[in-house]
């Protein structure tokens, strides 16, 4: 269906002298349906057709998938010789309205500002700790917690969630395209090959799992998470993305008392695996491990112990190891990329890679065992 009245408004608007508007059916199938619009005018009658995709499968299930199909559409039709030429990218806003985004040159986001101190900065800190502190211990609750509870929300679609599976090998941002932006001679192409071979297997494994599509953020990685507190703003000169901000705690007490965090960046859609979040975040303690002491030790092995024992905790998925290889593929592949982390030697990604490997061929993450998957 469409919004036949507000369509009628809106070519009203862009047409001088309307007479008459008729809107008719021309049929369905796979992919949409499309829509005659018949403008009488002065001059004359003047035929359009109007083009809707279904909002499940193909690609297609979050508006932004077919506001991409469209805006291509507008941008090659006229590159085609002996093409239909496309006239313009119409939206329905919330209020029913409707009107164009079409013909841009480029598009932009407008977001709120965010300040905080992300979680980066926590993990560089582990390297100089044997345990994790009280307030250590605190921030990792708090994260889990916070998953958790997202992941408690449920959504019974199997497209969506066989999707994020797809995505996770294939989609340009994930396995397959982070390989892509690999330099020549990191990583031989028989092996990226291995990796995805590995991964392609896990879809199979994990596509009878479609009940456990749930609420995800998406990139729950440490740079997308900025611990703040809330009763102040002041500056003292901390450099974080996004400008310099302070924490101004009084005492130790009060941190305890505080944390909290805010989100950036969610990606690639709102529905997944619980997995994905979960990896995100949990490959980093095992990926600065390797960086600082070529091995998981110390306060960052037990992040790691404490991160998926307070999540299986709070969330009661006891399952989520068993789901996890695919995931941790993903992540493994993007913290090897010298695209992303010059600093790390040719040793430390060969850690990184067996991870991948040793990971994908076990049947559940034993987290307890973690320095064992890097040999």
């Amino acid at each position: 269906m469409i919004n036949e009245a507000s369509i009628k408004s809106y070519l009203k608007e862009n047409f001088k002298r309307v007479h008459d508007i008729k809107i008719h059916k021309l049929g369905s199938g796979v992919q949409g349906s499309g829509f005659l619009i018949e403008i009488e005018l002065p001059e004359g009658l003047k035929s359009y057709v109007i083009k809707t995709l279904n909002s499940e499968g193909l690609g297609h299930d979050y508006p932004s998938d077919r506001a991409s199909v469209f805006l291509l559409d507008l941008d090659e039709f006229k590159n085609l010789p002996k093409h239909v030429k496309a006239i313009d990218v119409l939206a329905e806003m919330t209020d029913g309205s409707i009107k164009s985004i079409g013909g841009g040159k480029e598009y932009y986001l407008l977001m709120e500002r965010a300040e905080g101190i992300d979680y980066f900065n926590d993990l560089k800190k582990f390297s100089k700790k044997k345990e994790l502190d009280e307030i250590d211990i605190k921030k990792i609750k708090t994260m889990t917690s916070y998953l958790a509870n997202i992941h408690s929300e449920k959504k019974e679609s199997k497209t969506l969630y066989w999707r994020k599976l797809r995505d996770t090998v294939g989609h340009g941002e994930c396995l397959m395209g982070v390989f892509d932006s690999y330099p020549d001679g990191v990583l031989t192409y028989d092996e990226m090959s291995d990796i995805i071979k590995k991964s392609v297997d896990w879809i199979a494994k994990l596509k009878p799992k479609y009940r456990r599509l749930a609420c995800i953020h998406g990139d729950f990685h440490p740079g997308n998470i900025w611990f703040i507190n809330k009763n102040t703003t002041l500056n003292t000169g901390v450099k974080v993305r996004g400008g310099s901000v302070t924490t101004n705690y009084t005492s130790t007490k009060e941190l305890k008392k505080n944390v909290d965090f805010i989100l950036l960046d969610r990606s690639r859609g709102p529905w997944g695996e619980p997995a994905d979040d979960v990896t995100a975040l949990a490959i980093n303690y095992i990926f600065f491990s390797i960086m600082n002491h070529n091995k998981i030790k110390g306060a960052y092995n037990q992040g790691l112990q404490m991160f998926f024992d307070e999540y299986i905790r709070a969330s009661g998925d006891g399952e989520i190891t068993s789901v996890a290889a695919l995931f941790f593929a993903f992540r493994g592949v993007v913290v090897a990329n010298p695209l992303f982390y010059p600093e790390l030697s040719s040793e430390q990604r060969r850690l990184i890679f067996n991870f991948v490997h040793n990971v994908l061929d076990d049947e559940d993450f034993n987290y307890k065992k973690a320095q064992e998957y890097l040999n």
